[in-house]
């Protein structure tokens, strides 16, 4: 394989492909069974939980959230704020609360953002729409304690982009105090997890059983903070 600069955009493309890469199963079967398991999830975490589902924190369609409590949520509480991912052009926030079960347990609230994916959003929009929806998220809900960001794959990007933010003109700062991403280059302080067995899209889907690797580094880092 040569250097992605002397590639035309068909081949970017495919090396590009996560799903391509997927050992499970074909590229077809890999992305429906992760709309399929993160749905499901969402599903049962909602029939489950003490939720706010399409919060608009904005006047447009894809500007709505949806906000998973914990039991007792009477005082404060740390939020894990999901972003998800699909390539900037699929996937929504109705598939993306599949994680809240195991955290909710252990008094953790759960925010799956949306935003407007393309062709209807642009990259700068999806950018605004994110920082947009933390800073509400800080002004309606006084007993947030402490914000936890997770970004998976497209959502990876809007999460490190929340982090660069210049919250002057949105009139707060998040009290943002992690994040589960890749930010060496960027100077933060950082751990390096390198998970075997899984790919691209299970590595996030797993985040709904508590005894999972990743779920036990995400609680454990909200506990030391």
């Amino acid at each position: 394989m040569g250097r992605w600069q002397d590639m035309d955009l068909e081949e970017l493309e495919e090396q590009y492909s996560p799903s391509r890469w997927s050992r499970r199963m074909d590229s077809e079967s890999v992305i429906q069974a992760h709309i399929d398991v993160t749905t499901a999830g969402t599903q049962k975490a909602q029939a489950a939980a003490h939720t706010l589902l399409h919060v608009p924190y904005g006047d447009g369609e894809g500007e709505k959230l949806d906000i998973y409590f914990p039991v007792d949520s009477s005082e404060t509480f740390p939020v894990f704020v999901y972003i998800h991912g699909g390539y900037w052009q699929c996937l929504s926030k109705d598939a993306s609360g599949f994680s809240a079960p195991a955290l909710l347990s252990q008094g953790v609230a759960v925010v799956a953002l949306g935003y407007d994916i393309a062709p209807k959003g642009h990259m700068d929009a999806m950018v605004l729409q994110v920082r947009r929806s933390l800073a509400f998220l800080v002004k309606q809900y006084h007993r947030i304690r402490g914000i936890y960001l997770c970004g998976h794959s497209a959502g990876a990007h809007l999460a490190a982009m929340v982090l660069s933010t210049d919250w002057t003109e949105f009139g707060v700062v998040p009290d943002i105090r992690g994040a589960v991403l890749a930010l060496r280059s960027a100077g933060w302080s950082v751990s390096l997890l390198d998970l075997a067995s899984v790919d691209h899209f299970d590595i996030i889907e797993k985040l709904s059983e508590e005894t999972y690797v990743l779920t036990q580094v995400i609680l454990n880092m909200i506990a030391r903070s």
